[in-house]
C-alpha cells in the first residue's frame, strides 16, 4: 500500500497497524508535492514491526549526495532488513521547477547515484569523481546492519537495464499486467536471473466504470503528456490509441484531448471494478512477473473512501 494515507501523519499509527492486520506486506512512499519520502515510512517503522518499507521514489536529484546517503542509511538502521531504496530521475518539473536544480543527463546521475550509495553504505570513506558529481571525502557516520537493497525507477530499455545490471531490480508504473513481460525481461535479463520488480498500481475499487473512467483520464493525460510517459507508452504499443490525446494537448484542447483516451486505455492502466475483480486483476500483475505490488488508489468514486477501498483491497478481504 502507498502511504501516506490521507490525513495528517501524526493520526495514521491505528491505520498503519491495520494494514498488517489486513494481510498487506509492505508499505511504499513517494515523494512530489507532500509529505517527503522518508517521515512517513520512519513512522511506520516505529509504528508497525511487520510491515516492510520502500521508496517509490526518492528523485537523484533533489538531495545532494551525503545528504541522500544520510537520509538512506538512517532508515536502513532504524529497520533492519526492512528497508529498500527505491531511486529514479523524477521529472524536469518536480527536479527544475520546484527545486531549481538543472534536470540535467538523467540517465547518468541515476546511475551516478546508485554507484555512491553503494560505495558510501559500505563504510569506506569515498573520495570519487562520478560523472555528474564528485564526493571528496565523504564517510557515513551511520553503517546499518542489513545495507538496503536499491531499486531504479524505470520506464524504457536503457534505465530497464541499469536497474537490472547495476540496481537489485526495478519499480514500474503506467502498465497493464500484458505489459509486465516486456519490460522484466530486459532488466532480468540485464541482472543475469530474476530480479525484484515493482509494480505501482493504480487502483479505484468501484464498479461505477463511467465515474472510474472520468476520472482516471485527467491522471491518464496529467502523465503521459510527459515525454518520457509518452516515449513509454509508445514503445509499449498504445502510440496509435493515445495519437489524438496527444493532438488535442499540443494544440491547447485539454477537454478534447480527455474525451480522445479510448476506454481500453483507461482500462489497461488503471484497475477498477468491484473489490474482487480489482485483487484478480492485481493477480494478473504477479503472474505476468511483478515480485512486489504497490498499490496507490485513486479516490475517483466519492461513494467509496479510501478507507474502505483498503479494506476491499486487502489480501485477507
Amino acid at each position: 500500500m502507498t502511504i501516506p494515507l490521507p490525513g495528517h501523519l501524526h493520526a495514521q499509527r491505528d491505520r498503519i497497524v491495520e494494514l498488517a492486520d489486513l494481510g498487506y506486506t509492505d508499505v511504499w512512499s513517494a515523494e512530489s508535492d507532500g509529505a517527503d519520502g522518508f517521515t512517513p515510512l520512519a513512522l511506520a517503522a516505529a509504528w508497525e514491526e511487520r510491515l516492510h518499507l520502500g521508496t517509490a521514489i526518492i528523485p537523484a536529484f533533489t538531495r545532494g549526495p551525503a545528504c541522500l546517503a544520510q537520509s538512506v542509511a538512517s532508515l536502513a538502521d532504524a529497520a533492519p532488513g526492512r528497508f529498500t531504496i527505491g531511486i529514479g530521475s523524477s521529472s524536469d518539473v518536480i527536479v527544475g521547477r520546484w527545486n531549481g536544480i538543472p534536470f540535467e543527463q538523467p540517465y547518468r546521475r541515476v546511475r551516478d547515484t546508485v554507484r555512491f550509495l553503494r560505495d558510501a553504505l559500505s563504510g569506506e570513506k569515498v573520495a570519487q569523481r562520478y560523472d555528474t558529481f564528485e564526493v571528496n571525502g565523504f564517510r557515513l557516520g551511520v553503517k546499518p546492519e542489513v545495507s538496503p537493497p536499491i531499486l531504479v525507477a524505470a520506464l524504457r530499455e536503457q534505465m530497464l537495464r541499469l536497474a537490472g545490471r547495476e540496481g537489485d531490480g526495478a519499480i514500474i508504473n503506467w502498465l497493464a499486467p500484458h505489459d509486465v513481460a516486456t519490460v522484466a525481461s530486459v532488466v532480468n535479463e540485464a541482472a543475469g536471473g530474476s530480479a525484484e520488480i515493482v509494480a505501482r498500481i493504480f487502483v479505484c475499487p468501484s464498479d461505477n466504470a463511467e465515474v472510474v473512467r472520468a476520472g482516471a483520464r485527467y491522471a491518464i493525460a496529467a502523465y503521459m503528456n510527459v515525454p518520457v510517459y509518452a516515449e513509454f507508452q509508445r514503445w509499449l504499443g498504445r502510440g496509435d490509441a493515445l495519437a489524438g490525446m496527444w493532438e488535442a494537448w499540443a494544440a491547447g484542447d485539454r477537454r478534447q484531448a480527455l474525451q480522445e483516451i479510448p476506454d481500453e486505455v483507461v482500462d489497461d492502466l488503471v484497475v477498477h471494478g468491484t473489490p474482487e475483480q480489482c485483487r484478480a486483476r492485481i493477480d494478473e500483475y504477479v503472474a505476468a512477473g511483478v515480485t512486489t505490488t504497490a498499490l496507490a488508489i485513486l479516490g475517483l468514486d466519492p461513494d467509496v473512501s479510501h478507507g474502505d477501498a483498503v479494506r476491499a483491497l486487502a489480501p485477507q478481504a
